[in-house]
Order: C-alpha cells, then sequence, then structure tokens
C-alpha cells in the first residue's frame, strides 16, 4: 500500500476559480467530487460581487474535476440560496456560482 499520495491516481491538482456572477457578496461551500470521500475544499467563503477564489480539486480517471457547490446571500432582506454540481472541469476552469432560488426555511 502507497501512502503519502494526496492525488487521485498520482496526478497534480487541478486549479479552478469559483466565480460569484452576482453583484451580492455570497456565502459558497464547494465539494470535490473526486476525492475519496468528498471533501470540501471552501468551507463558507465569502466571496464578494463579481470576485473569484481559488479551489483546488482532485482528478478523476479522465484527468477532469468534479465539484458539487452550495451558495447563499449574505444579506437578510433578500436571502437567495443556489447549488449546482460541475463536471468535467478542466485546469483553470472556472466555477460560476449564483443564488436564484429561495432557501429553504431552516426554521421549521
Amino acid at each position: 500500500m502507497l501512502s503519502g499520495i494526496t492525488t487521485a491516481f498520482g496526478q497534480d491538482l487541478l486549479n479552478v476559480r469559483v466565480y460569484n456572477d452576482t453583484a451580492d457578496q455570497v456565502i459558497v461551500t464547494v465539494y470535490d467530487m473526486n476525492a475519496t470521500p468528498p471533501e470540501p475544499v471552501l468551507v463558507r467563503q465569502i466571496i464578494e460581487g463579481f470576485a473569484w477564489f481559488p479551489a483546488l480539486v482532485t482528478p478523476g480517471i479522465a484527468g477532469n474535476g468534479h465539484v458539487k457547490w452550495t451558495a447563499e446571500t449574505t444579506g437578510a432582506s433578500f436571502h437567495r440560496c443556489g447549488h449546482q454540481e460541475k463536471r468535467r472541469l478542466q485546469n483553470d476552469a472556472i466555477v460560476h456560482i449564483f443564488t436564484d432560488s429561495r432557501c429553504l426555511d431552516r426554521a421549521s
């Protein structure tokens, strides 16, 4: 058994840019779905409107990244959420984050 391997299949990590595609400040969590087990690469990261934040993800067997993300706006008056899964990400890919849905009521 080999130890100390940090990426799947011995490949380098992929650089991706998590881009806030809205004017609002958002809180983003991104999961690397190729990691075993899947693990967060950004946890509740605040990203300003139309800005981006770097993340490193594990390439899969075909050399592509696979992420799931969730996002929510920080403002209380017009709280919006979003989520999506992106596959086949190449090095330097841009993952567009948006908040186009109503958030689930957490009080119930």
